[in-house]
């Protein structure tokens, strides 16, 4: 057998973005011997791409928000999948984090009473996203990182993740080898924690860097987790789309926040034409009553207008954005213009510095004077593991997660800035509830020799045999999902894709990467594509069989909800005991009358 070296800690937490960080400060302070592991390096982390702020219910800017409010607007953008009872205890919980980050050093933008500053976004009906200008994501790494460093965790980056171990039933170390080195690593644990963020990587166009191929997603459900929610994909309405190289990367739902406009080829304002009936009372029927809106709350007053349809939930205006393209009034490069330059150049450069920066330095773009081309690009999963509310436990004892890799809060669709509450929220339980998971076991728990070598065999067989260049498996796959498998679906394309997938599988088998283990990039894509193809599938088949259009999930030959059906329903995915993969439902308890009243009764099909 290859040697590997030998780790023993109480919790271990894969992963060191938002909830990753979170999650080990709590452990740590729990009195557990804490070893963190990142793919990439400490601060790389997808929090720092999050740059329009964190939802929390402060009521700093508008004294009429509340937890409640909070709680419905998540569960009326989420088309009522969410879980309820995680989607009060993160309205409930999350303005204590966001007061608890400031305790920590973290530098918020201010009212003029000294307040943290607090901004619109789509599907709040209050000014409700605590900022730091466009970098609140960076500010927040920051933050947790600082804090964290001097908790006495071990922190192990630039290492992968290859498999999970368990003993008796329960979650009991991983096995990871470092990417610069190509060194083995077995580390014993009595709990673990998934902080390992999403999977978008799987498409062609995305706004995820390298790091997001659902490892974290694949080896839940490989360890024998439920998983859940898995066709809700959420396509962010604005990447940028030109020039090609950059072609993916956010442009900040807060440019839309801060009074951005969306216009087709034709200078039409034309999210007007795309309100849903749901959502009318809420929205402004013309652009004079929108700009109204907007220079009330650029002046500092409150907001007593109904908002633009630009703060419509994403997967509406993603849509919005896709049928002006099919209709044939695209912008230029196929997406439409996003339009902030009638505000002060100065504002602009203070409200948004990144996004002046980035469209001057990838695009030659001048947002102070020029619209921005924007198009949707795959964002954010809502779906992963299924877990306890109350502790962030899985299916499987001593296995937890959070974050993007954990679903529930989010039901069918995002609202934007509910991801880094979401973070720091149940990052918190999650690593508390591990501390005290481990603390109850004495002993590590026994792993079996042979497994190890059966991981460790599989780890380096790319190494040595003959096959296809992985790069070219990863750029089909990536390419089949965002046709077959993107922001507009239909059950004739989902099940080409279910057998492209199988094809793939089978490609992804004889990859081959020589050149040994010392920074071999093509060896650590032939090592993905198992994790990319298993979440492909896992959201290809939950698409084929959920026959209804519901948040960020679209069948064009199904286009309505199913209130009767769908819209209490959740598909649920586990490994079968022959190793297939399984669907089949499930619904959360009910919600209790006191909590029912607080959502739009018309919206609500009766229990």
């Amino acid at each position: 057998m290859e040697e590997y070296s030998e780790w023993e800690f109480d919790v271990i937490v894969i992963g060191a973005g938002g909830a990753g960080l979170r999650a080990a400060i709590e452990a740590s302070s729990s009195g557990a011997k804490v070893g963190m592991i990142t793919k990439s390096m400490l601060g790389k982390a997808h929090t720092v791409m999050a740059e329009g702020g964190a939802a929390a219910a402060l009521a700093n800017k508008d004294h009429r928000d509340s937890w409640e409010t909070h709680f419905r607007d998540t569960m009326k953008g989420g088309k009522y999948l969410s879980d309820w009872r995680m989607a009060q205890i993160h309205a409930q919980q999350s303005p204590d984090r966001i007061r608890e980050l400031e305790q920590w050093g973290a530098v918020f933008d201010r009212t003029p009473k000294g307040q943290t500053s607090q901004r619109n976004f789509g599907g709040h009906t209050y000014p409700r996203l605590a900022h730091i200008g466009d970098a609140t994501g960076l500010e927040l790494i920051r933050t947790l990182q600082q804090k964290g460093i001097h908790t006495g965790m071990e922190v192990f980056m630039e290492y992968t993740v290859r498999h999970i171990f368990k003993s008796d039933g329960r979650a009991s170390g991983c096995f990871a080898y470092n990417r610069s080195d190509g060194s083995l690593h077995l580390f014993r644990a009595k709990s673990i924690v998934l902080a390992t963020g999403g999977i978008t990587r799987c498409w062609e166009v995305c706004s995820g860097s390298w790091e997001y191929t659902g490892e974290g997603h694949a080896l839940a459900y490989w360890t024998g987790a439920e998983m859940g929610d898995m066709e809700f994909v959420q396509f962010h309405p604005t990447g940028m789309i030109w020039p090609p190289s950059v072609k993916g990367i956010l442009v900040t739902e807060g440019v839309r926040g801060e009074g951005g406009m969306l216009r087709n080829s034709e200078g039409e304002r034309f999210m007007f034409d795309y309100v849903p009936e749901m959502y009318k009372e809420e929205f402004a029927d013309t652009e004079e009553e929108a700009l109204e809106w907007v220079n009330e709350v650029v002046s500092g007053k409150l907001a007593t207008k109904r908002r633009p349809p630009e703060l419509l939930t994403r997967d509406v205006v993603a849509k919005a954005i896709n049928s002006e393209k099919a209709a044939g009034r695209a912008s230029e490069h196929g997406g439409a213009y996003l339009d902030i330059s009638w505000r002060k150049s100065e504002e602009i450069k203070k409200k948004l510095p990144g996004m002046y920066h980035q469209f001057m330095e990838l695009a030659a773009v001048d947002i102070t004077k020029q619209p921005m081309e924007v198009g949707p690009t795959a964002h954010y999963v809502m779906g992963g593991v299924k877990v306890d509310p109350f502790t962030q436990e899985s299916s499987v004892r001593g296995l937890f997660a959070a974050g993007e890799a954990a679903t529930g809060l989010h039901g069918a669709n995002r609202l934007g800035g509910n991801s880094l509450s979401d973070l720091i929220t149940f990052g918190k339980i999650a690593g508390e509830s591990a501390a005290k998971s481990a603390s109850e076991i004495e002993e590590f728990g026994e792993i079996d020799l042979e497994e190890i070598e059966r991981v460790i065999e599989d780890t380096l067989a790319p190494l040595s045999r003959e096959g296809e260049n992985p790069a070219k498996v990863v750029e089909d796959l990536r390419s089949m999902m965002q046709n077959k498998v993107g922001i507009i679906r239909n059950g004739v394309l989902l099940e080409e894709s279910l057998e492209d997938l199988d094809s793939l599988e089978e490609r992804a088998k004889n990859t081959s990467a020589p050149g040994g283990r010392v920074y071999n990039p093509g060896w650590h894509q032939a090592l993905e594509l198992d994790a990319m193809i298993e979440v492909s599938r896992m959201c290809a088949l939950a698409a084929l069989k959920r026959e209804e259009s519901r948040g960020g999930h679209t069948r064009e030959d199904f286009p309505v909800p199913d209130k009767n059906f769908w819209g209490k329903i959740n598909i649920r995915i586990k490994m079968g005991d022959g190793g297939e993969m399984e669907l089949d439902h499930t619904t959360y308890p009910s919600i209790p009358k006191e909590l029912k009243k607080l959502l739009d009764s018309d919206d609500l099909e009766e229990e």
